[in-house]
């Protein structure tokens, strides 16, 4: 699906994806929240080994914040301290797709295990039909006899992966 929108399109407010400093997404994300504007952070929880075992939330898409903002905040978001840019097609920041976006927000707000995966250009497009997740579309995936269902955004070729129940899934038109 190729669902890209330009700034200059769009005059309302729109998602885009922020390229942030190596390992400055959370700071980022707290001085971009600062500023009122609404923002997103998918973390996934890891367990890491360093002398100790202790448990660590790290970004689903590492170097990226996705903020919503229009044409007049646009400057403002790039230059908090941190922020590379504007994902940027041809020069003009493009949006990310709504639905992507929407979908994201959902998985987000339901606090399911997520994990990273790789971005899958094709694939089935199923849509879930029912349980917490019912409305939300995205490509699936049979790992080890277990239903899985990828989420993709389409801007940044990254994907997430999320674990759900077979009945759930009607293929999607």
């Amino acid at each position: 699906m190729a669902c890209r929108e330009s700034i200059a399109a769009r005059p309302d407010l729109g998602w885009f994806a922020i390229r942030v400093k190596p390992r400055h997404e959370k700071s980022v994300f707290r001085l971009i929240e600062g500023q009122g504007l609404e923002q997103l952070l998918p973390l996934q929880h890891v367990r890491r080994w360093a002398k100790r075992t202790r448990d660590v939330q790290v970004p689903i898409f590492p170097g990226y914040v996705f903020c919503r903002f229009d044409r007049s905040s646009w400057a403002r978001v790039v230059q908090t301290p941190g922020v590379i840019d504007v994902v940027r097609s041809g020069g003009a920041p493009v949006g990310i797709c709504s639905e992507e976006m929407t979908s994201l927000q959902r998985l987000h707000r339901m606090g399911s295990a997520m994990e990273p995966w790789p971005y899958l250009p094709a694939g089935q497009t199923v849509r879930i039909s029912a349980g917490p997740l019912a409305g939300v579309t995205g490509r699936l995936v049979e790992v080890k006899c277990l239903t899985r269902l990828v989420l993709s955004v389409s801007l940044l070729q990254r994907s997430v992966l999320v674990e759900i129940d077979r009945e759930w899934l009607v293929v999607a038109n």
